[in-house]
């Protein structure tokens, strides 16, 4: 029961009786004075024993009522006797609790209370250590008094919030097991995840077995197939490894060292992309730089055997591999910035292009990145284009290319640096390495990078859209250049028709690049608005390439490209050799052979 201004309210949830609505119970202040006297009388509750408010060191609390009636001695003022109401605790009398002495019924209480007698209750008990010198009484010897509950932390039930839902204090007490609170796993390690038992003893086996008659370490040029065998890297990349972690420069490394860095260091539970990656890059930053490539390159120059052939030509292995560099940034390094993050790094195929050139002989067959027929066409066709041979080329030197494929005004926008900064530093020049940049959009836009290349050349206010106005503006070109080889020429109503049907926008009165990169014509798109010869192609279609296309379809518009052109270039140098007045060349390849 408990007060509610001159009423006496009950409080259904304590009075075990989950179908009494505690509003009901409000609402009817007499039904809830007769039904708690009825309890009253119940031979039950002379079982119910009272324990004043603060002991709760016992097993439970039943029922918590209070009367409108009669003193309360307050556990916060021991001394002061408030004029309030009577705080009443009453639990089972159950044989666990033995320790309790001085318990009233609660009938006889009740009597006492109303007839007025003072009660002889505790003063402040709501601490185990209530100390003897309480000014009030208490009702427990000195020192017997039981400790408070582990899981009550005020001192006082009803400080405590009540539970929700029904209640379980109409039945015995019971102690129940709190579950079993099990701890989670680590799953984050900063410096990767420590290798389990059984893979830690066969890679320590293993390279027991490489260091084994070696107490003193391996040298570097016994490293390698350390670095193929157990460490499941190209074999070029053995030198870039071995300084890695030869940090002391001793000239070798033993197994113990090795085991510390591989094993120890979390190296052999990473992935292959990873490993790499913190193989190359520099301590001090967290991405990589063209210079990190460098060491690995020239160690690939001097083993692979599809290389031999430049071992005499210094110059041009510098050249192959900054060409390697390049190409390599130009594809995963989309941001454009220098710097190859591992997530890009993840995201690009260089890893099996790598792994592909250490077991391939023939270079030439690793068509991504490593190809040396590849490398020759680019450095050809940019020596055709610098005519002086200062290793840069200005606009004039690109409007020749492709036999002046191009119209005036995307060269002008590729020198406004509108797709590419350039690397040179000679204001309206291109380096090699922009060149570079240039030959792989304009032969493969196919790709992502060619498409975000030339978007930017043509998006001329750079919002992120095509309009209507600004593909016009670069097809103006196109139409008097047709008129002016007599081509019939074809209005731009038609084309931009043409345009919508092959890229199909999402809305047809501009094109974003996302439009682009799900099309597989958004090339020709290009074409038509400043490359003729190529448009010129597209219109024409030659069932010989469509037929060539459909026989290699894993070859990628650069393969077929540079393909073409390493056989033209190889043709024209036999014929430059033969016009030379080179015999041997002459009798053995031109000959007639009557």
């Amino acid at each position: 029961m408990e007060g509610c201004g001159d009423m006496t309210c009950l409080d259904a949830e304590l009075l075990q009786l989950p179908e009494l609505s505690p509003l009901a119970c409000q609402t009817n202040p007499d039904f809830g004075q007769k039904l708690f006297e009825q309890w009253l009388s119940l031979p039950d509750a002379n079982r119910l024993i009272i324990v004043v408010p603060g002991c709760y060191g016992c097993a439970g609390v039943i029922m918590h009522c209070s009367l409108p009636f009669g003193w309360l001695l307050s556990s916060s003022s021991p001394n002061q006797e408030t004029k309030n109401r009577l705080s009443i605790s009453l639990l089972f009398d159950m044989p666990s609790i033995r320790y309790l002495v001085g318990v009233k019924k609660v009938t006889s209480l009740v009597n006492d209370v109303k007839a007025g007698v003072p009660l002889n209750v505790p003063g402040n008990s709501s601490s185990p250590r209530a100390t003897a010198s309480s000014p009030l009484p208490s009702m427990f010897p000195a020192g017997s008094a039981p400790p408070l509950s582990p899981r009550s932390v005020s001192g006082s039930p009803r400080i405590t919030k009540l539970r929700a839902g029904p209640s379980n204090l109409g039945s015995s007490l019971k102690v129940t097991s709190e579950p079993v609170k099990e701890p989670i796993p680590q799953f984050y390690f900063q410096n990767g995840r420590p290798p389990a038992n059984e893979l830690k003893e066969q890679s320590t086996f293993r390279i027991n077995q490489f260091f084994y008659g070696h107490a003193d370490g391996l040298q570097i040029h016994e490293f390698k197939l350390v670095t193929k065998e157990i460490c499941k890297l190209p074999s070029f990349f053995s030198t870039t490894l071995f300084k890695k972690i030869d940090v002391n420069e001793t000239g070798s490394i033993t197994r113990d060292v090795f085991v510390d860095y591989w094993i120890n260091g979390n190296m052999l539970t990473l992935d292959t992309a990873t490993q790499i990656f913190k193989v190359l890059k520099q301590p001090d930053l967290k991405y990589l730089t063209q210079e990190d490539f460098k060491p690995v390159l020239r160690e690939l120059l001097s083993t692979h055997p599809g290389l031999e052939f430049l071992q005499g030509t210094p110059e041009f292995q510098e050249r192959y591999a900054e060409t390697v560099i390049y190409r390599i940034f130009y594809y995963m390094n989309r941001s454009g910035n220098g710097h190859l993050t591992l997530r890009e790094l993840k995201r690009g195929n260089l890893i099996d292009a790598m792994q592909y050139a250490d077991e391939e002989e023939d270079i030439n067959k690793v068509l991504r990145y490593f190809s040396y027929e590849h490398f020759y066409v680019i450095y050809c066709k940019f020596w055709e284009l610098d005519t002086d041979h200062d290793f840069l080329i200005d606009k004039e030197n690109l409007i020749r290319y492709g036999n002046h494929a191009l119209t005036y005004r995307i060269v002008d926008r590729i020198f406004s640096q509108i797709p590419k900064k350039f690397t040179s530093k000679v204001e309206g020049k291109m380096g090699y390495e922009d060149f570079v940049y240039f030959i792989l959009a304009e032969e493969d836009k196919s790709s992502e990078p060619s498409l975000e290349y030339w978007f930017k050349c043509i998006d001329l206010d750079g919002n992120g859209i095509l309009t209507r106005n600004e593909m016009q503006f670069f097809y103006e070109e196109q139409l008097h250049r047709m008129e002016c080889m007599a081509q019939e020429p074809v209005l731009f109503e038609d084309i931009l028709c043409q345009i919508i049907d092959m890229i199909h926008p999402e809305n047809e009165t501009y094109i974003t690049l996302q439009d682009l990169k799900g099309c597989k014509l958004s090339g020709s798109v290009f074409n038509i608005l400043f490359n003729l010869n190529k448009f010129m192609a597209f219109e024409t279609r030659d069932p010989f390439l469509i037929r060539q296309e459909r026989e290699n379809p894993t070859l990628t518009e650069w393969d077929r490209f540079a393909h073409r052109e390493y056989i033209r270039l190889s043709m024209e140098e036999d014929v430059e050799e033969a016009s030379n007045g080179s015999a041997e060349v002459w009798d053995e390849s031109l000959e007639a052979p009557f």
